[in-house]
Formats: C-alpha cells, structure tokens, sequence
C-alpha cells in the first residue's frame, strides 16, 4: 500500500467542486486564525478497493488547518477531505495510513487530526436505519461507528468527533436539467412562491462589496430573531475580498431580493468548478422576506447552471424531518426545490497524543 505525501503551494491547488478543499478556503481561514498547508496526496489502489489487482496510483491535493489551541499545543484539521472515496470496508485503514503518513509534515506538538468527511455515511444506506415513512434516522451511537469504521486497522485509533463543523447533511440539485424540469421537481408550494414573487415585483440582483453593510443589516435581523451568535461585519468581507474572480478559482456573488428598493433577503453564492454553493443567508424581519428568500434561491440556481455548473449544494440542513431538530425549517424549506438529500460521515479525529486529546475532548463537550 502506498500513501505519499509531497508539500504543494496552495495557490497552485486544481480546481475543485469541494469549496473548502480549495485555495480560497485557505486564505479566509487564514484570516480567521488557521494556518493553511498544502500537499499532493498519493496513493495506490488497493487503499481504496480491497480486492485491487494493481498498485495503480491516484492523487489530489489536500489543504489541511493548523489550529494553535494554545501557545505549546495544536491540532490539524482537514475541511472535507480526503476527495478521494474509499469503500466502506477500506476507510478507516485509509484514514490510518494517511494520519500516518501526515504526521511527520505536521508541528511535533500537533495533538491529533481531525478529518470533516464529505464521504457518504455508512449508515445511510442500510434500511434498518430509516423508520416506515422513509426518513433516516441516523448513525447509531459512536461505540458503534467507531468499532465498524476502525475494523482492519493497525492501531484502532480513530474516534468519532465530540461534533461536527461544516454541515452533514445537505440537499443536492442536479443543475444538468433544463430549468423546467427544475421548477417540476419542485413541491407545488415552492413553485408557488418563486411565481408569487416575481408577480409582487420583487428583484434579485448581483451587488458588490459596497453593500455589505446593507447585507450584514440582514444578517444581524436574521441572527437575532433565531437567537443565533453573531459575526463580525469584517468576517463575511473577508469571504468576499478572498476570491479568485474566475472559473478557474472561486467566485463570490452577493445576491439580494429588494421590492421597491428594501432589501428583503441576501445570500452568498460561492461558485467553484462544477458546482454552486448556497454559504449563507439572511432576511429582514418582514412578511414578505420567505417569498423573497424563494426567488433568490430560485435565480442562484440560474446563475450557477449559466456559470456552467453541474451540481447546485444547499449546504446544511437537519439529517429529516424530525420537528424536534434546531434545523427543521430550513430542512422542510431547502427540501421543497426537490433536491436529493445527502448525508456524510461528519469529524472523525486521530489522536497523536492519547492524553492531551483526551483533555480537550473533554473541554469540548463541556462547551
């Protein structure tokens, strides 16, 4: 089994449908306290497939985050990645050798690494974890996982996360249909309120970063009415002055729905390679904002499908459609543009010091 790593600017990264795996990421969580570290990850075939015939070699790049947790401690952090999908039975003894194989090029006081998978759960394709109406009921406990996920490996070392960062689950819409089938596979209510919209004269548009204080406005309603922690003005700025301006890189769109010249509704729509990427939302505290948020989305779809992408991410949503879950709203409301409901494998860590892992795991699931 093969498993290389070579150190690699990020700056000259391929593009990528996975927005956090790209350069862009890593200059916005550079500015956000991370330091970013770049490299081409090599491995053979039989990593991947367990019955390979050959040593075949495949690749890509990997950005990984340096997080210092202190002044003498840190951990590494791989924001969806690895690209490159195992199977099921090989994931752990893939993530095993690749933690191995990382450890070296990574600071002698890194406590472990933490890996946000973007590979489909393993449990999300077993029919005893769905319930009679077809909804998933989720992962069983993470004694459980960790036992399936570790089988095969050497040090039976990785352990599921205390929590996960970037989104698990999400909705994916296929942007290769025309956009009438697109309005077709939509619920009635939705179709509804995108035609509503534009029969209330409300209007989309692409606005600059001469706006912002316009969209954080938005923000702040939207952050408030939900009870949710606030950022700065200065963090979604910081978005939108690190893209590529170009189809080779990442492109931002600040897009936002006004009647009459109030803004309703805002949203970020980060375009990278194939694929349209719906980063963050927000809305005023006005009865006519859900309507607004509708056509917004439904010309964020347009713009990416003429962008060229394939694929369009509604990036977070609850794993189904449980009332009880923080995210039931967004999930029934991100549900009705009739996309294909996608769930991941989440954080998983490797410890490099059992101990001080230990230590803060435990700070984390204190906080």
């Amino acid at each position: 089994m093969i498993c290389e790593l070579r150190e690699k600017n990020i700056q000259e990264f391929d593009a990528t449908n996975i927005l956090p795996q790209t350069p862009f990421w890593g200059r916005v969580k550079e500015n956000q306290g991370f330091i970013p570290k770049g490299f081409e990850l090599t491995i053979s075939k039989d990593l991947l497939v367990s019955d390979a015939s050959s040593i075949e070699k495949k690749g890509e790049d990997l950005l990984i985050l340096i997080k210092y947790i202190d002044q003498n401690h840190c951990f590494a952090y791989v924001p969806y990645g690895p690209k490159l999908e195992p199977d099921f039975e090989n994931q752990g003894l893939f993530l095993e050798q690749l933690s191995e194989s990382i450890k070296p090029h990574l600071p002698s006081n890194c406590i472990f690494i933490r890996y946000d998978l973007i590979w489909e759960n393993q449990w999300a394709t077993e029919k005893e974890y769905f319930d009679q109406n077809g909804n998933w009921i989720g992962p069983p406990p993470n004694q459980t996982q960790e036992f399936r996920v570790n089988f095969n490996t050497n040090n039976w070392n990785l352990q599921k996360s205390v929590g996960d960062n970037l989104p698990k689950n999400t909705f994916f819409l296929d942007l290769t249909l025309d956009e009438e089938d697109l309005l077709y596979n939509m619920r009635y209510n939705t179709r509804y309120n995108i035609r509503r919209a534009s029969k209330k004269g409300i209007n989309v548009r692409e606005y600059g970063i001469d706006h912002m204080a316009d969209w954080y406005k938005l923000y702040l309603e939207t952050a408030n009415r939900h009870g949710m922690p606030a950022q700065n003005e200065t963090f979604f700025s910081t978005i939108f002055n690190n893209q590529d301006n170009s189809k080779q890189g990442v492109t931002v769109k600040m897009l936002m729905a006004d009647i009459d010249g109030k803004f309703l509704s805002s949203m970020f729509l980060v375009l990278s390679k194939k694929r349209g990427t719906y980063l963050y939302g927000a809305s005023a505290n006005d009865k006519n904002n859900l309507t607004a948020s509708y056509a917004l989305q439904w010309e964020s779809m347009k713009i990416s499908k003429a962008w060229g992408c394939t694929e369009y991410d509604m990036f977070g949503s609850a794993p189904n459609l449980n009332r009880s879950h923080p995210l039931h709203g967004v999930h029934v409301y991100k549900k009705g543009f009739g996309g294909d409901l996608y769930h991941r494998m989440g954080c998983w860590d490797y410890p490099f010091n059992q101990k001080l892992y230990d230590l803060y795991k435990l700070q984390e699931m204190q906080n």
